[in-house]
């Protein structure tokens, strides 16, 4: 299984969950697990996606992405599992 952590943040706005999980079940990506809260007028998703039936290298999938977030006015990124697991080890 290929996982990848995918967080948005930004001002929260109509949409951007619907845009962000389309955008994955058109590209085979499976949503694991998913979180977000709002605080104020700030959304914060975090998700867990397993990317292995997906056709595009990583890094195709991560720019088109942060290409929604910016449409969105909000802030997409992707990472590894196995970086981000690194990354918070210590």
């Amino acid at each position: 299984m290929s996982k990848t952590i995918i967080t948005v943040v930004g001002k929260d706005a109509v949409g951007i969950i619907a845009k962000v999980c389309t955008y994955l079940a058109e590209n085979k990506a499976n949503i694991l697990d998913i979180s977000q809260t709002i605080v104020q007028e700030y959304f914060n998703m975090m998700m867990i996606a397993d990317l292995s039936k997906v056709e595009k290298p990583f890094e195709v999938l991560a720019n088109e992405l942060t290409e929604i977030g910016l449409s969105m006015g909000v802030q997409v990124k992707c990472q590894r599992e196995e970086i981000f697991d690194k990354m918070h080890r210590i």
